[in-house]
Formats: structure tokens, sequence, C-alpha cells
């Protein structure tokens, strides 16, 4: 074996070049990101420091600051309720808080087809509570949301044929990832999500990144339908499982809702083909949960 060694001025040179790299002008109680040198197979850590920078304040920090809502119900259930109805809303369904809360805790009814898909949604995150952030259990957690969706065959299958997502205008808007590549590409976002539970995060990178698996997943697309759904629900499960239940109360469905223009817009600037997408123009929707913090 042969042993290099580096003279004493050359090492300082290396080690001035590393750091000027990956130098940043970030909040001074913020230390650098260590996401940079993992082995990633899907997620990108491009726009951490951007991330870090256009968000300005501690999401964590902001998030133990909102004050308790005081409810007659249990707390989670409160939370589960308002994700169930504003992910659903986003989807186009005609339901709002206050007649789902009253159907769910106050017995008032409803026609069924009125809150059925909002139901399956708030059963969706109780499941998220009880069971390990993988990608056999986001299969099942599929399979619950869309149980009046889709039909039992396609509840939390992986599609076998090619999907468009037209517009309004009956025009093709995106082309998800071919059938035959789905697996491999979930399999690398899940090996990404596994590595990152494993690793203790800066209260920015758990939020960037929690962010960046819903776009990914959702521009993946794996299901016939409730990609969307699952997505943000993949989002809050990061966030509970890095953070523990305090991340119920990030209400980033209706943070979405509310911006819905934009949270649309911002998914379709990495282009409108899987194959030729542009992660580095993401910033704009890596954001969007971490400064809704600051209204919510």
């Amino acid at each position: 074996m042969r042993t290099c060694y580096l003279k004493p001025l050359t090492g300082l040179i290396s080690l001035f070049q590393l750091a000027n790299k990956y130098l940043v002008l970030v909040p001074s109680e913020v230390s650098l990101p260590i996401t940079h040198f993992m082995d990633l197979e899907i997620l990108q850590s491009l726009l951490l420091e951007n991330f870090i920078v256009t968000v300005k304040y501690s999401p964590v920090e902001l998030l133990s600051k909102l004050e308790q809502v005081e409810t007659p119900v249990e707390y989670f259930q409160f939370y589960n309720s308002v994700s169930s109805v504003y992910s659903s809303k986003i989807e186009g369904e005609n339901i709002d808080f206050d007649s789902f809360f009253k159907h769910k805790f106050m017995n008032v009814q409803y026609q069924p087809d009125y809150t059925k898909k909002a139901d399956d949604l708030f059963l969706a995150y109780e499941f998220i509570f009880k069971n390990k952030l993988n990608l056999d259990n986001l299969k099942q957690a599929h399979s619950i949301l869309s149980s009046n969706l889709l039909p039992k065959s396609q509840q939390g299958f992986v599609r076998t044929n090619p999907m468009f997502v037209i517009n309004s205008d009956d025009r093709i808007e995106y082309v998800a990832a071919e059938p035959e590549k789905i697996i491999t590409a979930l399999n690398k976002l899940f090996y990404d999500i596994d590595k990152l539970i494993k690793v203790e995060l800066t209260d920015y990178e758990t939020f960037y990144y929690a962010s960046f698996i819903h776009l990914v997943f959702v521009k993946i697309h794996p299901f016939q339908d409730g990609n969307g759904r699952a997505a943000r629900l993949l989002e809050k499960w990061f966030l509970i499982t890095k953070l523990g239940e305090k991340a119920t109360a990030v209400q980033l469905e209706k943070n979405y809702f509310k911006n819905l223009s934009d949270y649309y817009s911002n998914i379709k600037k990495l282009g409108k083909d899987y194959e030729t997408l542009d992660y580095s123009k993401a910033l704009d929707f890596l954001c969007m949960t971490a400064k809704g913090l600051q209204d919510q």
C-alpha cells in the first residue's frame, strides 16, 4: 500500500477551498447543513442554503410559539380534521371544516357522499401516528384514503399504465413517471427517507426534506388517483417522525389550500415531463410549509 502525505500548506489550502465552497450567510444560531455530504439517491441538498436564508426563522421555534387551540375534542383529532378537510378541498371536494367537525364530533348527520372522502383521509392521518414511515405502510395509508376514490384493485397498488395530468383546458399539463420506472423511483425515495430518519437533522433540514419528499412523490405520481392526498400526508408523516406529536399542529394542508394557485404553479415550475424535471427550480415550493408557519 502506498501512503500519500500532503505538505502542510497544501492541506491548509485544500481545507480552505472546501470550506469556502460551502460557505453561506445564514443566521448565526444555525449550523451548516450536514446533509450536503450524505449519499442520497433522489432527494437533493442543492437548495438547502437558499432555503435557510429564505425561510429566515426556525420553523420549530415558530411551531413552539403557536397558541394552543381550545377545542372540546382531543388535540390530535382536531388537527387531523383540519388536515383531512383541507387536503380534500385541494382536490375539489365540496366540504367545509365546520360541517366536518360537527359530523365527526357532534353527531350531526349529513349525506354520506358529503363526508366519506374526508372521513377516509381522517383514518389515514390516524394511521400515520401508529405506524412507521416506510413504503409498505405508505401503500396501506393510500388504500385507506382511497377507499371511496378508487376500486379495491387499485387501492394501495402502484399503477401499471402511463399517467398524464390534464388541466382545466383539457390539455396535458404533466407526464408522470413511466410505469416501469415507478418502483425504482419509489425505492430510491424511501431509501433516502430511511437514511434521513436515522440521522439528526436541524430544524431547517427537517422542513426542507419534508417538502422535498412531498414534491418528489407527487412528481412520480405512482397511483391511479390520490397522489396529492398521499403526498401531503407523506410530508406530515415525515415531520411527525422527526419532530414528534407537536408536528400535528403544522397546518400544511390548510396553508397549501389558502395558497392554492402558488401550490400548483410552484409544482409546475420543475417542468412538464418526469424525465426532464429541473429540481433547481423547486425553492418556492420547498419554502411554502416553513414560511406558512409565520402566518398560521
